[in-house]
């Protein structure tokens, strides 16, 4: 829940800000601690009326973070504090949302944790990996260049995301508006017309049948298909949310045709960009096979990182562990050997991210520019069949009068 509070230092200056806690009694005593005199204190959304509440609140996007990062490393570079550059950003921000998640940031380093620590009480917006560079970067000095590799990988990985979702959504419109249109004449306008063929006593063909088929169902039993697919849809939400679902939907992902291509060089352009960001933030590779596991994406290649990280262990080279692996292509692992014998594993992962990124573009334009024609020739062949089923009857009818 968050608190926004009212407060006087020490020194008698009035503060005002915003915390994140379980409960009431959890924000006082942590605001105490940092040294503050609470003198209000409510939860945000109860008292500011309905509309304040948190689902009419602006969300925060990807997008939102990339900026802030940005924002953050341009800051730092330029000899900024730490407290100070929330501050700045916290004015500067736009969204109210993540004006609030700022402001209780700044006061957390006020307090006098660590900017890694500030950040990982808000796991909705910053991620372990995105939380563990940080700490990397503070550990190793290098918070500026950790902000900036931040910012580029959320980037490219926002940038790739809007591409699918973009791509999908005139496909998705014409889809939806032909089967509402499809459903709107079986149950107006094809009933009507059935009356009409039945009456008039000929053989009805086969495909005729089918249409005056699905047009009873609809008609009779529409409510329990609506049900139907509801329980259908719910079912794989439930399924999605399971550990044996989520691995099963995870290697359906890995396996569909033409869907494969693009979901494979994505998990491997995600396992190659984050091992190079943060092996160039410092962290150990061991830390980075971890981390990379945790935000993959994909249990069967959570579990392969997994496996890797143990043979890493065990004292195996990352091309060697990776080598026993059949989701890995060869060509991957024979560059990894190549950047682990020359010393330039993190100039060949960059290289291997790049390549795979460009790949999954390019698959993911093939397939936007093969959805159309397809949908097409599906669409046409659909209205195609139902007008030559109930039309052909309509002459047969009229040329008989």
């Amino acid at each position: 829940m968050l608190f926004t509070y009212e407060s006087i230092t020490n020194t008698g200056e009035k503060k005002v800000g915003s915390i994140d806690a379980s409960s009431k009694d959890s924000a006082i005593s942590a605001i105490q601690r940092r040294g503050l005199i609470v003198s209000s204190i409510k939860e945000e959304g109860i008292k500011n009326g309905i509309f304040k509440s948190s689902f009419f609140q602006k969300r925060i996007k990807m997008k939102d973070v990339v900026i802030m990062s940005r924002q953050i490393s341009t800051l730092f570079e330029a000899q900024v504090s730490a407290l100070k550059a929330f501050n700045l950003l916290a004015s500067n921000t736009e969204n109210p949302a993540l004006v609030k998640i700022l402001n209780t940031i700044s006061s957390d380093i006020e307090s006098g944790i660590s900017i890694s620590e500030a950040l990982s009480r808000h796991p909705d917006i910053f991620s372990i990996f995105y939380v563990n560079m940080v700490k990397a970067g503070e550990e190793s000095g290098k918070l500026t260049q950790t902000f900036s590799y931040l910012a580029e990988y959320l980037d490219r990985q926002y940038q790739l995301t809007s591409k699918t979702k973009n791509a999908l959504i005139y496909p998705s419109f014409v889809i939806g508006v032909f089967l509402i249109v499809m459903i709107l004449m079986f149950v107006f306008i094809v009933p009507k017309l059935a009356v009409i063929i039945k009456d008039s006593g000929q053989v009805i063909p086969f495909s005729t049948k089918i249409v005056f088929a699905l047009s009873d169902l609809l008609i009779n039993y529409g409510l329990f298909v609506v049900v139907g697919v509801f329980i259908f849809v719910m079912y794989i939400i439930h399924l999605s949310k399971t550990q044996s679902g989520q691995k099963y939907l995870d290697r359906l992902k890995l396996t569909t045709p033409v869907l494969k291509n693009i979901y494979i060089k994505l998990y491997l352009s995600r396992i190659a960009d984050n091992l190079d960001t943060l092996l160039s933030s410092g962290v150990t590779i061991i830390r980075s096979i971890e981390l990379t596991s945790v935000v993959v994406g994909n249990r069967v290649y959570e579990d392969l990182l997994k496996d890797v990280t143990e043979k890493v262990k065990g004292g195996n080279s990352l091309s060697e562990a990776f080598a026993s692996s059949p989701e890995i292509p060869p060509i991957m692992t024979g560059m990894i050997r190549v950047g682990e014998e020359t010393g330039s594993l993190g100039s060949i992962l960059k290289t291997l991210g790049k390549f795979y990124n460009r790949e999954v573009n390019e698959a993911v334009d093939t397939m936007v520019s093969l959805i159309e024609p397809m949908m097409i020739v599906a669409l046409g062949l659909g209205v195609g069949l139902l007008l030559t089923s109930v039309l052909m009857p309509i002459y047969n009818i009229a040329g008989g009068i």
